[in-house]
């Protein structure tokens, strides 16, 4: 029982569970987060058994090259096989802990904040000009 000839990429790569839902993988091709061969695309571009599909969802990118096309969503186990993963992998978590940041909410960094961070880069520029005079 062969699949479709073509299927619009936001249905393959929602199907294939890339996507939680088809309009985030449609949202994710208008927004330029979706490629195919290089490309970006609309929602509706048709994609072909042997594309290379580049996906940026969650702060990671993946590289797929379809395998087989499906239309409709699949068990997880099932959707694996419908790609080969080319993705680099994720980095280590030692490495996404020492990168500081800012609690989501905490509002704009106060005056003393921004210069703790202007030292911290090294991009003070305190003492370089002159004091009301």
């Amino acid at each position: 029982m062969g699949g479709p000839a073509v299927t619009r990429i936001d249905a393959w790569t929602w199907a294939v569970r890339l996507f939680r839902t088809r309009s985030q993988a449609a949202e994710a091709c208008r927004a330029g987060h979706v490629k195919i061969n290089g490309a970006s695309v609309k929602p509706a571009q048709p994609v072909v058994v042997g594309d290379r599909v580049r996906v940026w969802v969650n702060h990671r990118e993946y590289d797929v090259e379809v395998t087989r096309l499906i239309a409709r969503r699949v068990g997880a186990p099932v959707a694996r096989g419908c790609y080969i993963d080319h993705s680099p992998p994720p980095p280590p978590k030692e490495v996404l802990a020492t990168v500081p940041r800012r609690d989501r909410g905490a509002g704009r960094p106060t005056k003393r904040e921004r210069r703790q961070l202007d030292a911290l880069r090294g991009t003070g520029q305190r003492g370089t000009g002159q004091r009301g005079r």
